[in-house]
């Protein structure tokens, strides 16, 4: 692992357990065993050091994404992908997805991180907003949309379709992070939901 590299994984430790704004470069520094102006020659500031973060965990997702075989970000192709799978394949997705946000260092720390910090900092409020609200459920909306109007999908409002699958998988996440023992009894409810939704609102194939 280069310093840089270990820059970024002793700043993100730091953050999830103290929250971004609690932890100084001298404090990520120390935890490397580098001293400050040593760190200085990788990254500018703090701010860049989570701007690097903020990068890795998106690279991140996109490359478990493409081991699914769809995009994660471009609803009208992920359209396509989930209205060809059978709903086995789709549990399958759905639970290795749900599974990497758990157990990725990167996605997990992240997450951790922006949950403190959502009721200390407006900034880092708004980005929990975008990362684990707006975000997910605007692509769901949207692709909900799409399979709705190719006649997949029931004619219902894809909005609410959104929040009918997305929130419950997001507040099963939650508890898995609080209680981590409870990891395969939620996992069992994540394949239940998912096969629920899926005959909820997937037409029957004549």
């Amino acid at each position: 692992m280069t310093t840089k590299q270990k820059i970024l994984k002793e700043a993100l430790n730091l953050f999830s357990e103290k929250g971004y704004n609690e932890v100084y470069v001298g404090d990520i520094a120390e935890a490397v065993g580098i001293k400050a102006p040593s760190l200085y020659k990788h990254y500018k500031s703090k701010q860049d050091i989570f701007n690097a973060i903020l990068d890795e965990m998106k690279n991140g997702y996109e490359q478990q994404a493409l081991a699914l075989s769809m995009d994660g970000n471009n609803a009208e192709t992920d359209a396509g992908v989930f209205s060809a799978v059978s709903e086995d394949r789709l549990v399958q997705m759905g639970t290795m997805l749900f599974m990497y946000f758990l157990h990725d260092d990167t996605a997990s720390k992240f997450r951790k991180m922006l949950t403190i910090e959502q009721f200390r900092d407006p900034s880092l409020s708004l980005l929990y907003q975008k990362q684990y609200i707006d975000d997910p459920l605007s692509y769901q909306t949207a692709m909900f949309a799409l399979l709705t109007a190719n006649g997949f999908m029931i004619q219902q409002d894809p909005d609410i379709m959104a929040l009918h699958f997305y929130a419950p998988i997001y507040m099963l996440l939650t508890v898995c992070d609080r209680q981590p023992e409870r990891e395969n009894e939620i996992l069992r409810t994540v394949e239940q939901h998912i096969r629920q939704f899926n005959r909820l609102y997937v037409k029957e194939k004549q």
